[in-house]
Formats: C-alpha cells, sequence, structure tokens
C-alpha cells in the first residue's frame, strides 16, 4: 500500500531555488556599494523601501523608466562575454531619465532565463551594480526568473527599471530660444541601439565574433560590446548649477529622431557634421552595408551620445562641467527657427 505521493520536485520541472537563494548572496556584496542615502531596504524582500526625503527632496517629483539591451545581448550570449551587458542595462534606463530633468535614485532588474547558471549570473548582475555605482543609483531589488521551456539553452532576457525624482518645477526640456547651443557627448560605440541591423551587417561581412576588429584592436564580439556610455554624474551636476535646457539621448533613431523630441514647437536644430569624427565602427558598419549618410544619422548614434541644449551665455560653464565628469565635449550647432534637424558638411 502507498500513499500515492510520486516525491517530484519543483527542481526536478527544471526550477532550482536553492540557485536562486545561491544568486542573492552572491549580489548581496555588490549590491551593498550601490546603497545612497534614501535606500531603506534592499535585497531579499517582496519589495524594496526608499526615503525621498532622506534623499533630500522636499517636493519632489517621481520619474520611471524601463528599457532592456535590445539584440546586443545575442553577441554576448554567443561570445560569453557578460562582463558589461549590465552597465547597458542601466545605462539604458538613468540615461532616459536625466533627459526629463531628474536624478536616478533606484534600480531594479529582471534577469530571466530557462536554466540558471550562477557564475554568468552574478557576473551579470554585478555589471548592473557597477552601472549602478557609475551612475549614483542604488540597486535595490529585482527578479530572478527561471523558466524551463521558454528559453533556448544558454540564452537569458533581461530588462530593467529605474526611478527618478526631480524638485517640482525642475522639469527638462525647460524654455528654449533661437542661438541656443548643441553641445555634444561623445559616444562610447554603438551603445544599445541598431544591434538586428549590426548583426546583419556582421553577417553580410563574413566576420565572426572571434574575428580581428576591423577598426581597432581586440575581436569584432568585444569591439562590439562596448558597454553604454553614463551621462548621469555630469548631467546632475549641470543641472544643479541651472546649465542646460534640455537634455537628448541619443538612442534608436538617431541624432535625426531624438534631438527634435526636446525641441519645442518652432524651434529646429542646426548640426555641423564636421565638428566631429564619426568612429571607425559606424565607418565600417556604413561601408559595409553601403549605408547613405541620412540612413547612418537616423539609425545609429554616430559617436553623440547625448546632446546637451545650453543658452550661449552657458556653453562655456556647461562645457567644463561635462569634461570634468570625463566627458569629450564639442560644440555640434545651434537652434533655429523652424522644424527638425538640419545637416552640414558630411560625416561619410
Amino acid at each position: 500500500m502507498t500513499d500515492g505521493k510520486n516525491g517530484i520536485t519543483y527542481a526536478d520541472a527544471g526550477v532550482d531555488i536553492d540557485a536562486g537563494n545561491e544568486l542573492v548572496e552572491r549580489i548581496k556584496p555588490a549590491a551593498k556599494r550601490t546603497i545612497r542615502p534614501g535606500v531603506m531596504s534592499g535585497l531579499g524582500g517582496f519589495g524594496a523601501m526608499f526615503d525621498l526625503k532622506g534623499a533630500g527632496y522636499n517636493d519632489p517629483i517621481l520619474v520611471g523608466a524601463t528599457d532592456g539591451v535590445g539584440t546586443k545581448l545575442r553577441i554576448a550570449i554567443d561570445t560569453g562575454n557578460f562582463d558589461t551587458i549590465g552597465i547597458d542595462l542601466v545605462a539604458m534606463c538613468v540615461n532616459d531619465l536625466i533627459c526629463q530633468g531628474a536624478e536616478p535614485l533606484f534600480f531594479l532588474d529582471y534577469f530571466a532565463t530557462g536554466k540558471l547558471d550562477l557564475d554568468s549570473a552574478t557576473t551579470i548582475i554585478n555589471g548592473i551594480a557597477e552601472g549602478c555605482a557609475q551612475s549614483g543609483c542604488a540597486l535595490i531589488g529585482g527578479e530572478t526568473a527561471e523558466m524551463p521551456g521558454m528559453y533556448s539553452e544558454g540564452d537569458f532576457d533581461l530588462a530593467g527599471f529605474a526611478v527618478g525624482a526631480m524638485e517640482r518645477g525642475a522639469t527638462l526640456p525647460a524654455e528654449m530660444a533661437e542661438g541656443d547651443v548643441l553641445l555634444g557627448l561623445s559616444s562610447n560605440g554603438v551603445h544599445s541601439n541598431g544591434y538586428s541591423l549590426v548583426r546583419k551587417l556582421v553577417d553580410m561581412s563574413g566576420l565572426g565574433w572571434d574575428a580581428d576588429c576591423p577598426w581597432g584592436e581586440g575581436t569584432l564580439g568585444a569591439a562590439l560590446l562596448a558597454p553604454t556610455k553614463l551621462y548621469v554624474k555630469g548631467s546632475v551636476a549641470a543641472m544643479k548649477a541651472g546649465a542646460v535646457r534640455g537634455l537628448a539621448h541619443i538612442t534608436g533613431g538617431g541624432l535625426t529622431e531624438n534631438l527634435p523630441r526636446v525641441l519645442p514647437e518652432g524651434l529646429g536644430a542646426e548640426i555641423d557634421l564636421n565638428a566631429w569624427e564619426l568612429p571607425g565602427v559606424f565607418k565600417w558598419l556604413a561601408a559595409t552595408g553601403g549605408m547613405e549618410q541620412a540612413e547612418i544619422l537616423k539609425t545609429f548614434n554616430c559617436g553623440i551620445g547625448m546632446i546637451a541644449v545650453v543658452s550661449a551665455d552657458k556653453a562655456a560653464e556647461a562645457q567644463k562641467i561635462f569634461e570634468d565628469a570625463g566627458h569629450d565635449v564639442c560644440t555640434l550647432g545651434q537652434l533655429s527657427a523652424g522644424e527638425g534637424v538640419t545637416y552640414k558638411g558630411a560625416l561619410l
């Protein structure tokens, strides 16, 4: 006579609760180093708490942003290089927040996979913590989902959610005027947009991820995994100094589509394409695909990851603030009457 029990466990279905608990323990030290004023609770609870008054705000407006890394993940998975993909995730969220005038305060991640690999997951989340540390943002929670049957072996997905705050009345973009100066902050490569096209162009080239990089040192795969640059600390400093009227994060849609998002009706932008050198990665992508200049300008960041709109009398001050934060800055052009972006000169 039996009791009818078959002894099956959750682990038999492909979900290892113990591995998930071990991952939390492994990443606690990384999360701890991101703690900032306002953090009330961290990893392990059902939710995470944050005290806005403890962070120094009197009359705050909250701003949220969520994003992923896109198909750049495919290159990370294929090469087994997970060191910086977490920085990309944080950057894609917090770089958006600052364009609203908000200071990023805390971050939560979502990591989903078919079978949890502790070493890979730890590396990825350590990268997330590094991105948070670089942007003054606390990693206070997240979710690790082990979902057998949903992902092929070795595959995973990554998403994140950032919350920031500003004092009431400090929203960007602020009032702009004809003659305002456009400052371009350099990018660190392709960042995290356009990788479906990048992967198609690499396939067209016949090169593998382990091939020598055609425009620089190291392998092609490693070069294309250069992490998205974080613009938070310089931008927050410039905002606190009253030195910026608008910020545009140059993501999918390139300069052509993203800069107009922060411009008021009746104002357009004039950009001098001779103001900076097109980085080698974009020259190679354009040459490989026979891309026209107009196409590359509305697809990739082309070497400019963030654009700051500043009044002419604040341009020098703003440039110094960004340079002190470690950014290469160039003057791209100015605002003028009209709509959209007008280019002069040539990148290609």
